[in-house]
């Protein structure tokens, strides 16, 4: 029964967080960009622009101009997080079709993951402290800021004692998940009767589902965003709004 449940349920948050994102990945795409705001000093050619944009997803360029402490935990959770989910891209797959280079390099991040999942840990508390402690961050902090850094936590927190507290059957684990990547409906492996891995499924689960309307969305927002991916060309290229340009076409009418 606990089985088919989440089963369905990991069905459901897959198809609402693929759906979502590409449907908020659609309305930022449509967005009309009428004005050049892009923050300088700002590249003056596309391939600067994609430099630019490389800096600021691979190193948090901005971030670390602005403030170096922030700028430590928001990377060792980010970076900590890339691993911890390259790891885990062995219970999706079967290795038997993956190439062997690939296999190989996700061996290897297997032990380094551990680690990283310290350093995710580590970094989201520090991000969480400065919310409560930094009093213009505390003024301007949601209730779902706070609930978010809590979620990440606890989904943190409950792998690392499905590893050293409750030690869960990890083969177990990866055949339910191979049996559903692969869509093998009404055939789905057993879950192991572990009480933190059910906490940290249904922590996953709450995430996916979440995520399209949360403000973790910035991980592909900040692909869109006219401060970061414009050239700074004002001078060369005039931008105007639709309504602009169609006052300007009855203009040059009369």
């Amino acid at each position: 029964m606990i089985t088919t449940i989440y089963a369905l349920a990991f069905y459901f948050a897959t198809i609402l967080l693929i759906v979502g994102i590409a449907y908020r990945i659609y309305e930022y795409a449509k967005v009309p960009a009428p004005l050049n705001i892009a923050t300088t000093p700002a590249p003056t050619t596309v391939p600067g622009v994609w430099l630019r944009m490389f800096r600021e997803v691979a190193l948090f360029e901005s971030l670390f101009k602005s403030n170096k402490w922030i700028w430590i935990f928001g990377y060792m959770f980010h970076v900590g997080l890339l691993l911890v989910l390259i790891r885990h891209i062995r219970y999706f797959v079967d290795p038997r079709y993956v190439p062997d280079l690939i296999w190989l390099g996700i061996a290897y991040i297997q032990p380094i993951g551990k680690y990283a999942g310290f350093a995710m840990i580590f970094g989201l508390a520090g991000l969480a402290i400065r919310r409560i402690v930094v009093n213009r961050v505390r003024y301007i902090s949601s209730p779902s800021d706070h609930l978010m850094l809590l979620l990440l936590i606890f989904i943190g927190v409950s792998g690392f004692m499905m590893q050293y507290v409750d030690r869960t059957d990890i083969v177990s684990v990866k055949n339910f998940f191979l049996s559903l990547a692969y869509l093998n409906m009404f055939d789905w492996q057993p879950l192991p009767d572990s009480l933190p891995l059910m906490v940290h499924l249904t922590l996953v689960l709450i995430l996916m589902i979440i995520f399209p309307y949360s403000k973790l969305l910035h991980a592909p927002g900040i692909f869109f965003s006219p401060t970061r991916n414009q050239v700074d060309n004002p001078r060369e290229k005039r931008r105007l709004a639709p309504w602009a340009k169609a006052l300007e076409n009855v203009s040059d009418k009369k």
